[in-house]
């Protein structure tokens, strides 16, 4: 027997390579939506909106809010649903960073039912706990899953 991958480690894979795309110094998050079929509907990652040009707009994290990233960049799952080709009714979510509360409104609304994610490094955030509240109260599930090591274009992640 062969050993291979699950479809989790796949399609969290996809969210990976994804991340590979975002031009966001600091934090690369990459998201892939797949439908109860196990079919890839959606990808996205973090960046900014068409139009606005990468060398144009600040990346920085510290300063006046309109010197800095914030009011400017699309999240990786707005981008995901966004880019989707079909109804995300009852779909899953991978992605590589638990979502914001901005971005659990927009899963909730566009009828993802699941979420796996890798990293919760904003957990205590007040934005976290509201996604967590949110998602509960929506019946969308969620869980942590551990890191996939993947080889992609000579980055190791």
């Amino acid at each position: 027997m062969t050993k291979h991958i699950s479809w989790d480690e796949y399609f969290m894979g996809v969210a990976i390579l994804s991340s590979y795309r975002s031009k966001d110094p600091s934090t690369k998050v990459g998201a892939c939506i797949v439908n109860e079929d196990k079919r890839i509907i959606g990808i996205g990652y973090n960046g900014f909106p068409f139009g606005c040009s990468d060398d144009e707009f600040p990346w920085g994290k510290e300063g006046k809010d309109l010197d800095t990233k914030y009011p400017y960049v699309v999240h990786a799952e707005p981008n995901a649903i966004l880019n989707s080709t079909t109804s995300l009714k009852g779909s899953t979510l991978y992605v590589t960073l638990f979502p914001c509360n901005e971005c659990a409104k927009l899963i909730i609304q566009s009828g993802i039912k699941h979420i796996i994610y890798m990293d919760d490094k904003y957990k205590d955030n007040d934005s976290n706990i509201a996604s967590r509240r949110m998602f509960d109260a929506a019946g969308v599930t969620y869980k942590q899953m551990k890191k996939v090591n993947i080889i992609v274009g000579g980055y190791n992640d």
